[in-house]
Order: C-alpha cells, then structure tokens, then sequence
C-alpha cells in the first residue's frame, strides 16, 4: 500500500512557501508516496489542519515561515505552533516534518528555502517523514 502524505503550506509570505512546497514535493516524487496540498493563511493554523486530518494520512510535512518583528509576536507564534506539532506525532504515532522556517530576517528564510541552496528544509522535512516511515532517503 502506498503511503499518503498531507503537506500544510502557510502561505503568508508566498515566494519563501512556494520554494519549500516544490523541494518537499520533489523529495516525495522520488519516495514514491501519494501526496495532497493544503494552503492555510499562516503557520497558526497548521496544527488544527494536521489534527482534522490525522486518520486521513500516513505523514505530515508542515511547511511555512515566521520572521521576527519588533513585537514577541513572533516568539509566541513559533513557541505554539512547534509545540502543537510535536503533541500531534507524539500522540498520534504519526511523522510530521517540521520546515516550518523561524528566521530573524527575509534573507534567511530566502537562503533556508532555497531549492538550489545548501539549506533545504523542505526537502529535509519531507526527508524525515520518509525515514520515519521506512523509505531509504
């Protein structure tokens, strides 16, 4: 049976989503596992999507971008949501890859979501659910 992987995008800054999604999505082409796309707002919302999902799929890849402003804004969104993704595969004995991005600045998330790049966290999120689930990556 193949496995079914859920890839929740946070598409709040679109051209850093875009180079994520399309790594992660190369990764799981060459695992050979089925995959679908959601796009949500932002990373806030990826754990309530994980969660209405977690019976539907196999794995998880949480994709998206947080970049720090002047507020704690940033602290707290990137504090919840990791930590909301954690309890998710603990408790559902489910890989969920974490390239949710955390940068100080827009030229880091660029260089950590570069597809050409020496950084590539959604290749390595998709990496890490694949290892989970027993693909050879």
């Amino acid at each position: 049976m193949k496995s079914k992987i859920l890839i929740v995008n946070a598409h709040y800054y679109r051209d850093i989503s875009k180079d994520l999604v399309s790594d992660a999505k190369l990764t799981l082409i060459n695992g050979k596992v089925s995959h679908q796309i959601i796009d949500v707002p932002g990373v806030f919302e990826i754990p309530v999507v994980i969660a209405k999902n977690i019976k539907k799929y196999d794995g998880f890849i949480a994709l998206g971008c947080v970049i720090k402003g002047e507020t704690p804004h940033f602290d707290f969104i990137s504090k919840i949501t990791i930590n909301g993704i954690m309890k998710l595969s603990v408790e559902s004995k489910k890989p969920i890859g974490n390239g949710i991005l955390t940068c100080i600045n827009i030229s880091q998330a660029h260089v950590r979501s570069d597809p050409n790049g020496k950084k590539r966290k959604g290749k390595e999120a998709a990496e890490a659910v694949l290892s989970v689930l027993g693909f050879k990556t």
